[in-house]
């Protein structure tokens, strides 16, 4: 997540394990100028430059909101879900509606193609 902007910049879709956290890296790794904050996870000591890695439950704030709010929003994201699909590409394809939607100009986009059809 960006902190200056409050928007996702990648995720992955996988366990909570060390591959998975390599491959949400990989995607972000080209990000120049960059500090990452996390919580003291061994996996984000062995993946990320140590030189960029600040650990600390005080810059992870902005990040633990959105997450709650993305499971809050998305019952796909909760457990024993019998609602919806639960398929890879379902729950990416949620994760960019949802990060689109959150994103204050693409909902008011949305929002004045929804007014005018029902209005």
């Amino acid at each position: 997540m960006d902190s200056s902007t409050g928007r996702t910049v990648a995720w992955v879709i996988g366990g909570r394990d060390t591959a998975t956290f390599r491959r949400l890296y990989a995607k972000v790794q080209h990000l120049e100028n960059c500090i990452f904050y996390t919580d003291d996870w061994d996996a984000f000591a062995k993946v990320l430059p140590k030189d960029r890695h600040i650990i600390g439950k005080s810059h992870t704030v902005t990040i633990e909101r959105d997450n709650s709010n993305t499971r809050h929003h998305l019952g796909r994201m909760t457990r024993r879900t019998k609602v919806v699909s639960k398929k890879v590409e379902m729950i990416d394809a949620s994760m960019k509606l949802w990060c689109a939607l959150t994103t204050p100009e693409t909902f008011q986009q949305y929002q004045e193609t929804f007014l005018s059809i029902f209005m």
